[in-house]
C-alpha cells in the first residue's frame, strides 16, 4: 500500500463544448457552488467544437468564487511556454491564487501540425516538455536576478525579463503514461494527472506507474511524496452496486478510498457535464471518501 498523505481533492472534468455557448461555464459554476475543490477542462485547440480552453479558464475564473482551475491538460505544442507562464501567473493573480497548471507533451499530431504546430516524436515531445517546464519556472522566479536563459533544443529564451510571480505556488501537473514521461514527472513535476480509462490494466497499472515516478524522484534527490497523484475518473451512479464506480454513492466512496490508500491518489476528477451528477459527487461521495480515508489514516 502507498499513501503519500496528501489532503484529498475532488473535482470536475468538464467538456469545453462551444454549443450551447455557456454550458461549460454553467457546469463550472455548479461545481463551485457544490463545493468541489477543482474544475478542469481538456485542451484541444484544433477542435472547432470546443471553446479555446485558455479563454474559457479565464472566463470561468471571473464567474466563480472559490474553486481552483486547471487545464486537463494544456496542449504544450500549441502554447508557447514563456507566454503560457505569464498567462498562468496573470490568471493566478486575477483569481486570487486559484490556478494550477496541468500540462501535457501533446498528442493528435496531425491536428497539431495542421494548426501550424511542430510535429514531434515521443522522445522529442518529452524533451520539449522538460525544457518548457524549465522556462515556465524561470518566468515565475520574479525575484531571481538577471534575465531568463534557457538554451534548449526546442525552446530557447535568451534574456527575457522575469515575472510576474503567481499569487501562490502554482503546481505543475503532468499528464503522463509512458516510462519516459513518468520519469520526467518524478524528476520535475508537482503532480501526475492520468485518466483511468486510458490505463489498460485499470487501477492495477497505478502500482507500476507510481513506482516509476517514485524511482525517478528519488534518483533526482526528491521526496516521491512531493508528487501529488491525481486521477480523472468516470462511472455510473446506480441504486445497487454493479462494479467499480458503478453503484450508489457509498460504494463510490469505498472504491475511491481504496484507490487513495492503496495507490496514493489524492485527487479524483470526475468527467461529466451534468450538474446534478456533480452535486451528488460533491455532496455525498467526497465527504464519505474523506471520512473513510481519515479513519484508516488514524489507525
Amino acid at each position: 500500500m502507498t499513501d503519500y498523505g496528501h489532503d484529498l481533492l475532488f473535482g470536475a472534468f468538464v467538456t469545453p463544448t462551444a454549443q450551447p455557448v455557456r454550458h461549460a461555464v454553467d457546469v463550472a459554476v455548479a461545481a463551485d457552488r457544490a463545493g468541489l475543490d477543482l474544475v478542469t477542462f481538456q485542451d484541444h485547440p484544433y477542435q472547432p467544437r470546443f471553446h479555446d480552453t485558455w479563454t474559457l479558464l479565464s472566463y470561468v475564473a471571473a464567474r466563480t468564487e472559490r474553486i481552483r482551475l486547471s487545464g486537463n491538460v494544456l496542449n504544450l505544442p500549441l502554447r508557447q511556454p514563456a507566454v503560457l507562464a505569464r498567462s498562468a501567473a496573470s490568471l493566478d493573480l486575477l483569481s486570487g491564487g486559484r490556478f494550477e497548471l496541468g500540462i501535457g507533451a501533446g498528442g493528435f499530431w496531425d491536428a497539431i501540425a495542421a494548426m501550424g504546430g511542430r510535429r514531434l516524436s515521443p522522445g522529442q515531445a518529452v524533451q520539449a516538455l522538460d525544457e518548457a517546464i524549465q522556462v515556465i519556472r524561470e518566468v515565475w522566479a520574479a525575484d531571481k536576478p538577471g534575465g531568463i536563459r534557457v538554451d534548449g533544443e526546442y525552446y530557447q529564451v535568451r534574456g527575457a525579463k522575469r515575472g510576474p510571480a503567481p499569487a501562490h505556488d502554482v503546481k505543475i501537473w503532468v499528464g503522463a503514461y509512458k516510462p519516459r514521461m513518468l520519469r520526467l514527472t518524478g524528476r520535475v513535476a508537482d503532480g501526475w494527472l492520468p485518466t483511468l480509462q486510458y490505463l489498460e490494466g485499470g487501477t492495477s497499472d497505478l502500482t507500476t506507474m507510481n513506482a516509476q515516478i517514485d524511482e525517478a524522484a528519488a534518483a533526482a534527490g526528491r521526496d516521491p511524496g512531493a508528487v501529488r497523484r491525481l486521477l480523472n475518473i468516470g462511472g455510473q451512479f446506480a441504486a445497487t452496486g454493479r462494479s467499480f464506480l458503478n453503484g450508489p454513492p457509498e460504494q463510490w466512496a469505498e472504491d475511491l478510498a481504496g484507490v487513495a490508500l492503496e495507490h496514493g491518489v489524492s485527487a479524483f476528477i470526475l468527467a461529466g457535464d451534468d450538474p446534478a451528477v456533480i452535486e451528488l459527487f460533491a455532496n455525498e461521495v467526497a465527504p464519505a471518501t474523506r471520512e473513510l480515508v481519515a479513519e484508516e489514516r488514524a489507525r
